[in-house]
């Protein structure tokens, strides 16, 4: 491969740029976070609070930590790559989880805004009602996602319990609870924004003392030999509505569609646009459970259009000790065994289902959220307007209890 690239070199025009070598600096293993404790404790915790010890930054009312990474200065092209654990610690619910990225340059932040030392731009609280910080504007990004997931019901704690609740309800085909759930993502696109003294977070909407035990691992692997450099790539984080610091439940959704205005400062290489969604609240009937149509446009031309919808939601059964259980009667067939040899019948039964099991809005519990990706080949220098547009979206309701909400995020990336 080297002597092929030599030569290469060799031959081209500008060969004096091809000469050049890119020093190695290997891989780095970044232990961001290892079972941090994630939970309600508003009583003994305010809305911000200094590094202790360990560096690790509380928000939320303990529902987020954050702590400053230190990565080399790579000059070859790497891989990054993400890993996630999560167990219940006691809350038996599940939750909505985001690991997130904020650069250490940014003045305006989660932290400076929870410190009193910044506010959220003030266009947002005209232009988005009361969801402040959710898009970018002047001098602000949003926090871009790392991994969006879904904890599942108890597992970790009560998967250790030998109770009624989660030993009698447990299917025949789990032959045990798992202790904690695991997800991993390639996240090579968001790296420029893990560099310069960056902080990485995580997120779990907890509201109970117990709460939840979190570990994130970050590895990155020098992909690139010494003639293959780190490529120039950008990211720009453009909206996010989860709800981090001081801002409310996005149920924007149900009265009007969330735009957002940004500048490309060049024409961009391989520009793609990448979508996280989610679905949340209203009980049987509300956007949890219901089918709805999201459309993504870019300068009023739509980009994506799907309808955002989780199907294989009993595969994570053995994540979920501590979910709901009832029966549904049906009519089963299986082999029975004869006199004469098997043979196919049918009854009715009772059959347990989990509310772990249904089909949600693009997630199930214990299940990550990938992003929906899409290329954007004709992207030009200047003036641009994304817009994101859920049609059917239901509103949120205190009065009642029917919660729906979209958590949404999106970012852009391109290259030189």
């Amino acid at each position: 491969m080297r002597k092929f690239l030599i030569l290469a070199c060799a031959l081209a025009t500008l060969a004096s740029a091809c000469t050049k070598t890119y020093k190695s600096v290997g891989d780095t293993r970044l232990s961001v976070f290892q079972k941090e404790p994630l939970r309600w404790i508003p009583d003994s915790l305010g809305a911000f609070n200094a590094a202790d010890e360990n560096g690790i930054i509380r928000l939320g009312n303990g529902r987020i930590i954050l702590k400053k990474i230190e990565l080399p200065a790579y000059e070859r092209d790497v891989k990054a790559t993400i890993t996630v654990r999560v167990e219940s610690a006691g809350d038996r619910w599940d939750k909505s989880g985001s690991v997130f990225v904020i650069p250490g340059s940014q003045a305006v932040n989660m932290m400076t805004v929870a410190a009193g030392e910044a506010a959220y731009p003030a266009v947002d609280s005209l232009v988005y009602e009361k969801l402040v910080g959710v898009a970018a504007a002047d001098g602000y990004a949003p926090a871009a996602e790392l991994l969006r997931f879904m904890t599942p019901f108890g597992v970790g704690f009560y998967s250790r319990l030998d109770t009624a609740k989660v030993s009698k309800t447990r299917p025949v085909y789990v032959d045990g609870w798992a202790p904690e759930t695991y997800w991993e993502a390639d996240i090579t696109d968001l790296f420029p924004l893990l560099q310069d003294d960056a902080y990485v977070g995580v997120f779990i909407d907890t509201w109970t003392k117990e709460g939840y035990i979190a570990s994130v691992d970050i590895d990155v692997e020098e992909t690139g030999n010494e003639y293959t450099p780190l490529p120039k790539r950008h990211v720009m984080p453009l909206v996010n509505t989860v709800y981090y610091v001081g801002q409310e439940y996005p149920d924007i959704f149900a009265r009007k569609d969330l735009s957002v205005d940004f500048e490309l400062p060049q024409v961009p290489s391989s520009a793609r646009l990448a979508y996280i969604t989610t679905g949340h609240g209203g009980h049987s009937e509300g956007d949890e459970f219901t089918k709805q149509r999201n459309i993504v446009s870019m300068d009023g031309e739509a980009v994506i259009d799907y309808t955002p919808w989780r199907t294989d939601c009993a595969s994570f059964r053995r994540f979920n000790p501590t979910s709901g259980v009832w029966t549904e009667r049906r009519t089963a067939a299986y082999v029975a065994w004869t006199p004469s040899g098997p043979r196919r019948v049918e009854k009715e039964i009772d059959e347990i289902i989990a509310s772990s099991d249904y089909s949600r809005s693009n997630w199930c519990p214990g299940s990550q959220v990938n992003p929906v990706v899409v290329p954007l080949e004709d992207l030009a220098a200047g003036a641009h307007r994304l817009t994101i547009s859920i049609p059917t979206a239901q509103p949120l309701s205190h009065e009642k209890n029917e919660m729906n909400f979209w958590l949404v995020s999106a970012y852009l990336v391109w290259t030189e």
